[in-house]
C-alpha cells in the first residue's frame, strides 16, 4: 500500500468520528483507535506487519489543558445510551443554567439493560450540555460542562 494512501486514511480517520479503525490487506494489517490503553486485537494470522496510533490531543487541546480550567467537566464512565430524563415526557434531570450539588443525579446511561444513575462530581452553574437524550455515549466523552460556584 502506498504512503500517500495510508496518510489519506490516517487523516480521514483522525477528522471522522470514528474511534477505531481496522484493515487487513494480505500480510499488511492497520489498527487505528482513538481510545486511550486501546490495543490491536490478537490475531491468528502473521504478525502484524504495522500497527498506527492518532494522536487524541491536538495542540489546541494541549494548551488548553495547561490553562487553568474555568469549568468542570462531567465526563460518561461508561459506553451506553444516555438518558437526560427520568422518562419520556418528564422534565430533564438539569438544564443549561442550573444549580448541581455533589452528588445530584444529572442522567442516566443504559448499558445492557441495566441503568446507572451519574452523579455530578462537582458544584456549580451548568454551563453546556455537550449530549442529545438517548445518544449513544462512550467512556470519558463530555456530558456537561459545569462552572464552579
Amino acid at each position: 500500500m502506498k504512503v500517500e494512501t495510508l496518510e489519506k486514511i490516517m487523516q480521514a480517520f483522525e477528522d471522522g468520528d470514528t474511534r477505531e479503525f481496522e484493515l487487513n490487506d494480505g500480510d499488511f494489517h492497520l489498527y487505528l483507535s482513538k481510545n486511550k490503553n486501546a490495543r490491536p486485537k490478537e490475531t491468528k494470522e502473521a504478525p502484524v506487519s504495522a500497527v498506527a496510533s492518532v494522536p487524541t490531543t491536538t495542540p489546541t487541546q494541549l494548551a488548553s489543558k495547561t490553562a487553568q480550567p474555568t469549568t468542570n467537566s462531567i465526563t460518561a464512565p461508561l459506553v451506553g445510551t444516555v438518558y437526560l430524563q427520568p422518562k419520556p415526557g418528564a422534565k430533564p434531570y438539569i438544564q443549561v443554567g442550573d444549580q448541581v450539588k455533589v452528588g445530584q443525579v444529572v442522567c442516566v446511561i443504559e448499558a445492557m439493560k441495566m441503568m446507572t444513575e451519574i452523579k455530578s462530581d462537582v458544584k456549580g452553574t451548568v454551563k453546556q450540555i455537550a449530549v442529545e437524550d438517548e445518544q449513544l455515549v462512550e467512556v470519558d466523552q463530555l456530558l456537561f460542562e459545569v462552572e464552579p460556584a
